[in-house]
């Protein structure tokens, strides 16, 4: 099985990054492992702790109308070059944790993605010096106010939202090009979403070269590669699963806003 790398929080608020074990203990790094970190003497038990979102980038960048289909299912024509945006860090959630419905939107949509995390400092990098800041690779969900994304003109308000980045559940090294991404809701049988990564008409390594023709990306930070066709709206109480072969699945509930 491949080293699957972890971000948790234990019983007492102390947050950690290790390496999940079979029996789900956790062999502590002294480290982010992007910034070379290593593991210790120090476990902690399956009992001991709960997984955040595997990393805290300072920003998340993302790729709309990577995938040919999903472009034409929006109506549009694939772009000559990345169409990117950004969303906030705190719009990261973990795995488990709940997708707040905002009371601003009537439909908010699904988008399940492949993520790349950020292991060194990249600017104007070409696709092959790309290539090699790319530490890790993680499952994303691009939630989207569709409503709004349409109603604004620009995507900033329909993509920010708290909760809007889930994340997880942990990061691995190594991705097959012909890996499988997949999207379900609830316990239908059949997924909504259904393509291979290497589908995406922007590589990861494209992306990465690209955004650093533009900024810095930083250790930690992540690059959301876009969606693929098949997104559609889910309702409070609603449960979402994506899952790429190679990694595992993110899985988390639409709830209600909390009342004021």
């Amino acid at each position: 099985m491949a080293y699957r790398y972890v971000r948790v929080v234990d019983v007492q608020g102390q947050i950690y990054y290790g390496l999940l074990n079979p029996d789900r203990t956790i062999q502590v790094l002294d480290a982010p492992p992007w910034l070379t970190g290593q593991p210790t003497n120090f476990h902690l038990g399956a009992e001991d702790y709960t997984l955040l979102a595997p990393c805290a980038p300072s920003k998340i960048l993302a790729v709309g109308r990577n995938y040919a289909a999903h472009a034409a299912e929006m109506g549009s024509d694939v772009p000559a070059e990345p169409l990117l945006f950004m969303k906030p860090p705190t719009a990261v959630i973990a795995t488990h944790q709940p997708i707040v419905y905002p009371p601003q939107s009537q439909r908010v949509d699904y988008e399940g993605e492949l993520a790349v995390v950020i292991g060194d400092r990249a600017y104007q990098c070409t696709p092959e010096q790309a290539a090699g800041k790319i530490w890790g690779y993680t499952i994303a969900n691009d939630v989207t106010a569709r409503d709004l994304q349409r109603q604004d003109n620009q995507w900033t308000r329909a993509k920010g939202f708290n909760t809007f980045c889930p994340l997880g559940p942990w990061i691995v090294r190594e991705l097959n090009t012909e890996a499988n991404l997949q999207t379900f809701v609830n316990d239908e049988p059949e997924p909504r979403q259904q393509a291979i990564v290497d589908q995406m008409i922007f590589s990861p390594a494209q992306l990465v070269a690209y955004i650093s023709q533009i900024m810095t990306l930083l250790p930690g930070d992540v690059v959301l590669t876009g969606t693929p066709e098949g997104v559609g709206p889910v309702a409070v109480g609603d449960r979402i699963r994506i899952e790429i072969e190679g990694i595992g699945n993110l899985e988390n509930q639409v709830t209600a806003p909390p009342t004021k």
